[in-house]
């Protein structure tokens, strides 16, 4: 079992940078790969960037990729969403997920997520 605790997002403005912080617990945490989806308002759940277990391959959704970096500390038990050059349209509640492979119907535990809201 893995539990999941989003956190960082806030209000920004076009073009300045965020971090997300994922806080997971369970021994087993660095046996699972992990991603980044963000919902906007009104519109489904998107892929935003996933990572595996060792940290050695990162995916990104074409919309983020350039601008947003996903990484892990395996020791803490944090998977990070670094994100440049936000834009509006990247205003979503952004949710973390661990699963047993990087793409979406591979993940088995969720985080309640964290609203990033970006101004223009």
């Amino acid at each position: 079992q893995v539990q999941l605790v989003e956190s960082g997002g806030r209000l920004v403005q076009t073009g300045d940078s965020l971090r997300l912080s994922c806080a997971g617990s369970g021994r087993t945490f660095s046996n699972y790969a992990m991603a980044w989806f963000r919902q906007a308002p009104g519109q489904e759940r998107e892929f935003v960037a996933s990572i595996t277990w060792s940290g050695s391959s990162t995916y990104y959704a074409d919309s983020v990729k350039g601008r947003f970096t996903i990484s892990r500390d395996n020791a803490k038990k944090t998977v990070y969403l670094q994100m440049n050059s936000l834009k509006p349209e990247d205003t979503a509640v952004y949710s973390c997920a661990a699963g047993v492979s990087t793409l979406e119907d591979g993940m088995r535990y969720w985080g309640k997520g964290t609203l990033v809201t970006v101004s223009s």
